[in-house]
């Protein structure tokens, strides 16, 4: 898991920003890491999945429907309808997260799923003149002339980015007018706050995309955590939800890990 830096800058004894000190959270601030809440989430999900896929072949009214699946009975018919690829009524059961600790690298990546819906902390609304928080990979980390390579960029970023903000701000331009061009200089690196929402079958292709270790380490942690959360809710539907090769074979091809075996006992363990 990789830490959380900041960039603190250092004040002249008129509130001036005189230059930039970084420092690793543990030292100075709480450390901050992958942190993947589940904000909410369908009521009873696999009720509503049950009523929607019920629904498709009754003549009932929705008031006998919902009658018509006894709870104890919920689990046969959804994994009936998931064996049958009658994938539609997954649809209608939704989870909403809130993630934060990640990059923007990272992100990038995630709002490639586009059956879902987003919202990210703004780096044109929300100033980054006091200190932006980044990530240092673990094999940079690992490194001591990497790292020390790694958050002197870091520090040229956000000296690049003050300067860039004091300048406009003489002239005039002032606020979010300011920031959203001073962002420019801002690193993949650096960390962002996101709330997501997907519905179940959507996720279901996430995590088989994003689990997978060919999946870039740092989508591949947050897919993981969503994963744990959602198989709490919903065990039914994300009972073999994973990478590809935890329901069958590797679907990589030649690109393939290698590790199918390693990979199904791993996930075995979140069920």
């Amino acid at each position: 898991m990789p830490i959380l830096y900041r960039i603190i800058p250092k004040l002249t004894k008129h509130g001036k920003i005189s230059n930039i000190g970084i420092l690793p959270c543990k030292e100075k601030i709480v450390e901050t890491k992958l942190n993947v809440v589940l904000l909410a989430h369908t009521p009873n999900p696999e009720a509503t999945i049950a009523m929607a896929a019920k629904l498709c072949y009754s003549p009932s009214d929705i008031g006998s429907l919902k009658n018509k699946i006894a709870a104890r009975d919920q689990k046969g018919f959804v994994e009936k309808l998931m064996k049958m690829g009658h994938m539609s009524p997954i649809e209608h059961a939704s989870f909403t997260f809130a993630v934060e600790g990640i990059s923007r690298a990272c992100s990038h990546q995630l709002v490639r799923h586009r059956l879902a819906s987003y919202s990210q902390q703004s780096q044109r609304y929300v100033s980054e003149e006091g200190g932006f928080d980044y990530v240092i990979p673990e094999t940079i980390k690992g490194n001591a002339e990497l790292e020390k390579y790694f958050i002197d960029f870091m520090e040229k970023a956000q000296k690049a980015y003050n300067h860039i903000v004091g300048k406009l701000n003489k002239k005039g331009i002032t606020g979010e007018a300011a920031n959203q061009d001073a962002r420019f200089v801002l690193p993949n690196a650096a960390e962002t706050k996101i709330m997501i929402t997907m519905n179940a079958r959507e996720l279901l292709h996430f995590f088989r995309q994003r689990c997978c270790n060919r999946a870039q380490w740092e989508i591949r942690a947050m897919a993981i955590e969503m994963l744990k959360r959602v198989k709490d809710i919903s065990p039914t539907v994300f009972a073999g939800s994973g990478p590809g090769c935890v329901s069958g074979p590797c679907p990589e091809g030649e690109y393939s890990c290698g590790k199918a075996v390693e990979v199904r006992e791993k996930f075995k363990k979140f069920r």
